[in-house]
């Protein structure tokens, strides 16, 4: 039974081999060990202290196979965006455009570059080895972040967004790159997607601060305005499935949508229950299959997909290969929501 838990700093070798699968786009696996490895420092401080207010603390999961207990996916939260290093995104308005003596009004639409110093809970860093793609494992990695925060709540800023991976092909070149910003960076997609990383600096020095009216861009660029990577339709369908909601914004580099929720209305928040664990069985219970996490401390987060059985006393009954890996005895509880939504969402959110 494949599980969810904290990322480690061994989980380093996995991770690096998961970014040689993810190919261009995906800003948060970078195929560099020393940030990952810096990445992941940071994220065992996030889960090993109690946080009341978020500040920007990174959380890194991973999937481990039941099997031999590879490393076959990974998925993030930020607890906030912005900060000392803004949160950057193009915001889409409509500017409108009228000549009484001609009789003509025109309504065109334009990109306003956004900077948000104190931003909204991020989730993102979704990849799931091409392997691995099937059982529902993409929906297990990406939905128990959800139940990390329905059981721990105040580490996150109570908005959520998410940035979809947007559009580029397999050389890492981007459509909106190339009509907009190698002109004003000069260096290619791949360069500025990894630079920012580091520092975002650049961006205020270089980004353009006046309207981008879209017609004036190539037209490969204006189609990919808002589109998903082919790779990150499922996580989109997913997410949407979840509650999230289309924003006017989308990314800087790729042009990639960002949607948001409040945490509260996302539905596996919304949906989850707590229970104490009273009965472990020989063999799973019969029903419909669940989202199930250990209700603990942030470090012993551990979550599997799972069927549980409710008792007379608001109980569950787990089956003890569930409890094994979820690492609960009875007595202890876990908090679990319906299993349900669009299948697939294999990377990019």
């Amino acid at each position: 039974m494949d599980r969810v838990r904290p990322a480690r700093v061994t989980d380093l070798e996995g991770l690096l081999h998961l970014a040689t699968l993810a190919g261009f786009g995906l800003t948060t696996l970078p195929r560099d060990p020393e940030f990952l490895r810096k990445r992941l420092l940071d994220s065992d401080r996030s889960f090993a202290h109690d946080i009341d207010e978020p500040r920007g603390e990174p959380y890194l999961f991973v999937l481990e196979s039941g099997a031999d207990g590879a490393v076959l996916g990974t998925s993030a939260i930020w607890s906030k965006v912005g900060g000392f290093e803004p949160f950057y995104a193009y915001r889409l308005e409509t500017a409108r455009h009228e000549s009484k003596m001609l009789g003509v009004l025109k309504e065109i639409p334009v990109l306003h570059l956004a900077r948000e110093h104190s931003g909204p809970c991020d989730v993102g860093g979704l990849f799931l080895a091409p392997a691995a793609r099937a059982g529902g494992r993409g929906r297990l990695l990406s939905l128990a972040r959800f139940l990390f925060m329905a059981e721990h709540p105040r580490p996150f800023d109570p908005e959520v967004i998410s940035e979809i991976r947007g559009v580029s092909d397999e050389h890492g070149v981007s459509p909106f790159w190339e009509g907009l910003g190698r002109h004003f960076f000069d260096i290619d997609f791949p360069k500025a997607d990894y630079l920012s990383l580091l520092n975002k600096r650049f961006i205020a020095d270089l980004m353009p601060v006046h309207p981008i009216y879209i017609p004036l861009l190539p037209p490969a660029a204006q189609e990919v305005i808002g589109e998903p990577h082919p790779m990150s339709r499922g996580a989109l369908k997913m997410l949407e499935a979840e509650g999230f909601r289309r924003s006017r914004m989308v990314d800087v580099f790729d042009a990639g949508p960002v949607i948001h929720a409040r945490l509260e209305d996302i539905r596996t928040v919304r949906e989850s229950v707590r229970a104490k664990v009273e009965t472990l069985a020989d063999e799973p219970p019969s029903g419909d299959e669940r989202l199930v996490c250990r209700a603990a401390a942030k470090g012993e987060f551990r979550a599997v997909a799972t069927t549980v059985a409710l008792t007379r006393d608001v109980g569950v009954v787990l089956s003890r290969a569930a409890a094994e890996r979820l690492e609960v005895k009875v007595g202890d509880h876990v908090r679990f929501a319906p299993s349900r939504g669009a299948a697939g969402g294999e990377s990019g959110s």
